[in-house]
Parts: structure tokens; C-alpha cells; sequence
């Protein structure tokens, strides 16, 4: 589709088309969020999100689809989880059908949910309230808000009665919290593809081209016996000791500030961080007896740049925790446990900046906001690298605006929502209709 003024030109089409639509999409969004699509494994209960999502598509004509991924136990891919359940667990996928003569486009999104944490929210998890431009609740900014905007694509396109070139495609994933992926990794092995994928991550209207990889595991410490308490024999616990595990961990840290940072993270000050998520002996809790740990545990996550070899890092970790325990007089004797999280742990990935999806996704970004847009890296790893580095999708990142990710009173901005929907749009215009 050819518009007047290039890009710019582009972006006013957009406008136009999404115009009519501004509160509809407003209202799934807000509808999207007061449906709890939470998911801790092994399990999850996104159905109610994605029937809901269903509904709204269907109500303009588009062909949607959902299908289970219990297919995912039976495959042999290395990034099955394999101690989650998938049988029930439904992914969304809808579909404009092209004309053969263009580029497709994928735009993808996760409906899962970190759970809402223990603290207490200002108006609710599940409130969708929408107060001062702000849409609340667990799941607004990460990432139903941009799921929406994903879908408003679709809905303006089949409104104004306009097919691609290359086919659109807009799909709700599950399992993607928790380093999971196994929703888009279902997508990828059905054989769900396309020339270029667009995540609706919470990336503040920045482009992001690139993204981490994460290895999460715990460091486990089992020493002393419940037999020697109230006793005269010596209390053994692991915990005293743990100054000295964590400077181990700290030792990373710094090490890790040193790596080579590539392209992408050049202006990172800390390129792959490493960070203790958890240390965990006795709890605190009232009905807990007072009694000295027998173990101590502790959680630590590491994140590795796209260019590095993930497995090889590993493996140095590991080795560096091994000549650690065995130069500690403790830890000699009572050595330290890695239970890995996950495993594979997630890759990172990065698309360069000339890539021609990165030049129209990244102008189209320009013109809608009309200015320059941030063309940066994510700071946390996510699923893009099963799409692109095992399925060969280029793939970027980019949602609204936001705060509160994994946090209390996680919100959205509403203003943001619609010019996400606008800049993909006009991207897609550009990709599919060229």
C-alpha cells in the first residue's frame, strides 16, 4: 500500500483507520486484564484470557484459531520444559490472509501472568481501573496492553476492508513467564511462521532489537543434623557461612561488568548482570520453631549477551563454584548444590540495526510519535530467541509505556496502548502491503 509522504504518510493512514476504534480497544485491554490468566508452573490458567480475546476478534470477521499445546510433551525440541503440563492450555492464533504478493508479518504476545505477589494493591490486581490515562492491574503493562494494540492491527485492517499482501498473523501465547516459552515454541513447531515478528514486551515505545539470556538456579547448602539439637554437640549450619557464598556470587558480578559488550548493550554500564534473586534458610514466619537451618539456599540469576555461548558459560560458572567449595574449608566438607531452574537456560538475541524489518518498524515508531525513537536493547531476556535464532524470524520488541512489571500496582498507560497500535499498523501497512 503506496500513501503519500512515505512514512509519515503511513502513520496518518493509521491514525485514520484505528480512529474509530480507540475505545473499543481501550475496552479489551481493560477487559483483558480483569480476567486472571496467572501462571506458576507447572501450570496455568490463561483460557478465560484467550476465549476472551476470541470473541472480540471474531465480532470483526477474523479468522481466529486456538489450539492446545499438550503437543509440546511429545516433542524432543531441547526447550520443552518438561516438568510443565501444557494439556488444556490453549494459544490464540488469527489470521488476515494475504494476497501472496507481499512480506507476512507476525505479531506475537504472551497472556500469562506473574501471580500478584503478596503485597497489597492500591485498587485491586484484577480492578482494570483506568484513572488519569493509567489502566491498573497484574498483567496491564506486561504485556495485555500491547496485546491489545496487537490486535486493534487486525481489527483496523479487516474494518477498513484492506488485505495484505503477506499474510497478518496475531498470536496469544501461553507459558511464557517463569523462563517458560513453551506457548511460542507450540507456535513455532505447528509451523506457525512469518518474515519478520514483532513481541509487544513493555518497552516504553523504544524499539528493541536485541535481548538478554538468563540462567536461573539455586545454590543449595545441606549440612548439620536435627539430631544434634538440644544436645551438647556442635550446631552445624550451613548458614553462617553464607558471607562467603555470596562473595563468590559478588565475585561474578564485578566479572561479569568486564565482558565484551557487542553492539547492541555497547552503552550498558552493567552489560550481563548477575543478581541474587532469594536466600532462604528458616523462615520467619510465627509458626515457624526456632531452630538452626539444616539448609540454605540461595537463588541467583545470571544474564549472558546475545553474542556469547551460553552452554560454555555454564559450564565456566559451575567449574568456578567447584574450585570454590574446595579451596573453603566448609564447603570442602559440606559442598554446594546447583539445581538449575530451567534448563537449557534462555538464549539472548539480536537483530542489527540495517536489517530492513529493524528500518520499518523503527520508522514507523519515528512517524508516529514524530521524533526520534530509541533503536536499544531490552534489559531482561524473554522468548524473541526461539523465533529467531531456532526458527529464523527476525524478531524486535516493542509496547506501550508503563511501570510496575512483576511488581504491585503495575499499570498502563492508555494514551501509549493507541500509538502502539498506531506504529504497528503503519509498519504493517509498510511490510505487508509493499
Amino acid at each position: 500500500m503506496a500513501a503519500e509522504g512515505g512514512t509519515p504518510g503511513l502513520a496518518r493512514e493509521a491514525r485514520r483507520l484505528l480512529r474509530p476504534l480507540r475505545q473499543e480497544v481501550l475496552r479489551l485491554a481493560q477487559a483483558l486484564v480483569r480476567v486472571d490468566t496467572v501462571a506458576v508452573p507447572p501450570d496455568g490458567r490463561e483460557t478465560a484470557g484467550q476465549q476472551l480475546l476470541c470473541r472480540a476478534l471474531r465480532r470483526h470477521r477474523i479468522e481466529v484459531e486456538l489450539y492446545d499445546t499438550d503437543f509440546l510433551s511429545r516433542s524432543r525440541h531441547p526447550y520443552v520444559r518438561r516438568g510443565r503440563h501444557y494439556r488444556g492450555r490453549r494459544n490464540l492464533l488469527a489470521r488476515l490472509p494475504g494476497t501472496g504478493r507481499g512480506r507476512s508479518l507476525l505479531l506475537s504476545g504472551h497472556v500469562d501472568t506473574v501471580p500478584p505477589g503478596r503485597e497489597r494493591w492500591a485498587s485491586g490486581a484484577w480492578s482494570g481501573t483506568i484513572h488519569r490515562g493509567r489502566l491498573h492491574g497484574r498483567g496491564s503493562w506486561d504485556m495485555k496492553g500491547g496485546l491489545a494494540a496487537q490486535c486493534a492491527v487486525a481489527m483496523a485492517l479487516r474494518r477498513a476492508g484492506l488485505r495484505p499482501g503477506g499474510d497478518l498473523l496475531v498470536e496469544s501465547v501461553v507459558d511464557e513467564e517463569f523462563a517458560g516459552g513453551g506457548g511460542t515454541l507450540a507456535a513455532r513447531l505447528r509451523g506457525i511462521s512469518a518474515d519478520a515478528c514483532a513481541i509487544a514486551e513493555p518497552t516504553n515505545e523504544e524499539v528493541y532489537r536485541a535481548s538478554r539470556g538468563g540462567h536461573f538456579f539455586d545454590l543449595v547448602c545441606r549440612a548439620g543434623d536435627a539430631a544434634s539439637y538440644f544436645s551438647r554437640d556442635e550446631q552445624v549450619s550451613p548458614v553462617l557461612h553464607l558471607g562467603r557464598l555470596l562473595g563468590w556470587v559478588e565475585g561474578w558480578a564485578e566479572r561479569r561488568k568486564h565482558v565484551e559488550r557487542g553492539e547492541a548493550y555497547a552503552s550498558f554500564p552493567d552489560p550481563a548482570p548477575v543478581q541474587v534473586l532469594a536466600v532462604e534458610a528458616n523462615r520467619c514466619e510465627p509458626d515457624v520453631a526456632w531452630s538452626v537451618p539444616l539448609e540454605s539456599r540461595v537463588r541467583v540469576y545470571f544474564q549472558f549477551l546475545p553474542h556469547e555461548d551460553v552452554a560454555a558459560s555454564v559450564a565456566e560458572i559451575e567449574s568456578s563454584l567447584s574450585t570454590f567449595c574446595a579451596a573453603d574449608p566448609f564447603f570442602r566438607d559440606h559442598p554446594v548444590e546447583v539445581e538449575r531452574l530451567v534448563d537449557p537456560p534462555l538464549e539472548g538475541h539480536e537483530l542489527p540495526a540495517d536489517h530492513p524489518w529493524t528500518r520499518c518498524l523503527h520508522g514507523a515508531a519515528c512517524a508516529v510519535k514524530g521524533g526520534a525513537v530509541p533503536l536499544a536493547a531490552a534489559e531482561w531476556p524473554c522468548d524473541a530467541f526461539l523465533s529467531q535464532r531456532h526458527f529464523g524470524i527476525p524478531t524486535l520488541l516493542f509496547g506501550p509505556r508503563g511501570q510496575g512489571a512483576h511488581n504491585v500496582d503495575e499499570y498502563v498507560e492508555t494514551a501509549s496502548i493507541l500509538r502502539t497500535a498506531e506504529v504497528y499498523l503503519a509498519a504493517a501497512l509498510e511490510w505487508c502491503f509493499a
